[in-house]
């Protein structure tokens, strides 16, 4: 049993003073293999403790079905950090931003038409409570109060940024309570009047998050909080990525200078991010900023994030920085023995099999007919792709194609042709439909969710075509939606050849590895968007048309000595149907 408190301006912990240096690592970012070796670089860095938030859209997929296993074992993961003398923060939210899918909320919470989010109505905190029982009943037993190494629990996330309901947040806590959590219980949110005094609760302690002007920034808590430590919830220390922009760098001449303020302050923080991970599958949130015309932003597969861990758990110079200066504050060098894991190139593998979709839909869903398309949220569907299926009989001449509001970017094919594409992100390419009297046109419109918002006002983003389909100036009804989430593409029939006809297509090739497999990444150099799947995982989205990004991360651990299989799914186009592992990465 142990207790972890503050007085004053100090943490304490069982009684002596207590400094938090956490970094943080999102365990769903990270493939379990690997937990051990990114806490114990964390470690070996000189933190004391780690910060993960938890992710409800992952624990349950489906509402009332909880998963607690292999890479959503958070329980194991933490005892990893304990075994290492690790600390750990928790973040449970309902809501985790993160530039993850949703924010973490569920899909199937856009169900409830009557729902409101993120306040304390009644049906969204019964949903949140369910959620809450499952997470909480499981991180209880490792709080530091009874023994075990969870110092502190946030209360939602950034909360003041999004609303000002502190009913909200005090049911929450309440729960959290009922839920046997009796640990130092705070908030977080940004560095402004606005935010902490919508995001705030005085009852419970409040740290800001920033990524610069530290000393600006704690000068403001410790004007607001006089009574409490000073403390950076999240340090930004680098930056994530959207499809089109640049790749955000940050030195490490910057990262430790603003760290050495902090820790000239006497101020406790928390690396935001010490290891970014990936969004491995479909897991990337987005963003919405109006810019240019253009509010979407959906974010990229690699979440490197300019850590001090690299995306593939490479220490870098930030890294070795911030160890030379934690080390003067700890009196001297972790001796935890780390390194890098070994990085191979196993060169070009080129597809030699291949399986259209418009043929393969039976082997991957079910389509269900309705009169309107229907939203993914309204078939069951979470993460992947949609296709609606129709045909148009009358007589309407020319008419343009309208798909009102779109959500996220569509592939228009009359009678089997590309005819158009449509995105949120800037893409409209107009599309006229002819139909003779007594003609019929068969339309299929494949729509991807490229990412649920996650976070501000547009949070509640439902997927597919969620404003109907017109051809002029009327609604065309009769669809056949069909979810292609493509969580198992095992059922696919491969048949010889790659030619690409402007129809989205499968393609499948093989490498080899010899001994025991390393580190690498995969360049899809001659496609041009879609997804990759390496013996069965999902390594995420590649889109070479807008970059940044070039590479998608294949750890070790998912390959296998001999025989290996890629398979791409390829919507845009195909220069040469092949891909190249290589050792280092691009993004």
């Amino acid at each position: 049993m142990s207790e972890f408190t503050y007085h004053g301006r100090q943490f304490y912990l069982d009684g002596e003073p207590f400094t938090v240096l956490s970094g943080a690592i999102h365990y769903f970012r990270v493939i379990p293999e690997y937990w051990e070796d990114r806490l114990r670089k964390l470690k070996a860095c000189g933190f004391n403790t780690v910060e993960t938030y938890v992710a409800w859209n992952l624990h349950e997929r489906r509402e009332g079905k909880f998963d607690f296993s292999g890479g959503l074992d958070v329980v194991r993961f933490i005892e990893i950090a304990d075994s290492l003398g690790l600390k750990v923060i928790l973040r449970p939210g309902p809501n985790i931003c993160a530039e993850f899918e949703a924010g973490g909320l569920p899909s199937w919470l856009l169900t409830y038409p009557d729902i409101r989010i993120r306040c304390n109505d009644p049906l969204y905190i019964e949903k949140a409570r369910a959620y809450y029982g499952e997470v909480l009943s499981r991180i209880a037993p490792y709080q530091c109060t009874r023994g075990g190494p969870v110092i502190m629990v946030q209360i939602e996330n950034e909360y003041g940024s999004y609303g000002d309901d502190k009913d909200y947040l005090r049911a929450v806590a309440a729960i959290y309570r009922e839920c046997g959590i009796d640990c130092l219980m705070f908030t977080s949110d940004g560095g402004c009047d606005w935010m902490v005094s919508s995001g705030t609760l005085p009852d419970y302690l409040s740290v800001l998050n920033f990524g610069d002007h530290p000393k600006e920034n704690l000068d403001y808590l410790a004007a607001c909080r006089p009574d409490q430590p000073l403390m950076c919830g999240e340090f930004w220390c680098g930056m994530f990525d959207h499809w089109g922009e640049e790749h955000h760098v940050r030195t490490a001449e910057e990262t430790v200078r603003d760290m050495r303020t902090m820790l000239n302050m006497g101020a406790s923080f928390n690396f935001y991010m010490f290891h970014g991970g990936t969004n491995f599958g479909f897991l990337n949130g987005a963003n919405y900023e109006e810019r240019d015309g253009i509010g979407y932003q959906p974010t990229v597969t690699s979440y490197d994030y300019s850590a001090p861990l690299s995306e593939a758990g490479d220490m870098t110079p930030t890294y070795y920085a911030v160890r030379d200066e934690l080390a003067k504050v700890n009196g001297g060098y972790c001796d935890l023995p780390v390194e890098n894991s070994k990085k191979a190139a196993y060169g070009r593998v080129r597809m030699t099999d291949s399986a259209p979709l418009f043929t393969s839909l039976s082997a991957l869903g079910k389509p269900v007919h309705h009169p309107a398309p229907l939203s993914m949220e309204e078939v069951g569907q979470d993460f992947g792709y949609i296709l609606y299926s129709g045909v148009i009989r009358g007589n309407f001449g020319e008419r343009q194609l309208s798909l009102p509001s779109l959500h996220d970017r569509a592939h228009v094919y009359l009678d089997g042709r590309l005819v158009g594409i449509r995105d949120r992100l800037g893409r409209h390419d107009e599309i006229a439909v002819a139909v003779k009297a007594g003609e019929e046109r068969r339309i299929d419109i494949l729509v991807e969710n490229m990412g649920r918002i996650n976070h501000g006002p547009r949070m509640f983003d439902k997927k597919g075509l969620v404003g109907g389909v017109r051809l002029g100036v009327i609604y065309h009804f009769g669809w056949d939606t069909t979810p292609l989430p493509m969580d198992d593409l095992s059922a696919l029939t491969f048949t010889r050849g790659t030619e690409f006809d402007g129809r989205p297509t499968f393609f499948r090739g093989h490498f080899t590895v010899e001994g025991t497999p390393c580190d690498t990444f995969l360049r899809p150099e001659g496609f041009t968007k879609g997804f990759v799947t390496v013996n069965g995982f999902n390594l995420g989205r590649y889109w070479n048309d807008k970059g940044p990004q070039r590479t998608l991360y294949v750890p070790a651990p998912i390959l296998r000595e001999g025989e290996n299989e890629v398979v791409i799914f390829e919507t845009d186009g195909v220069k040469e149907p092949v891909v190249e592992l290589v050792a280092e990465p691009e993004l």
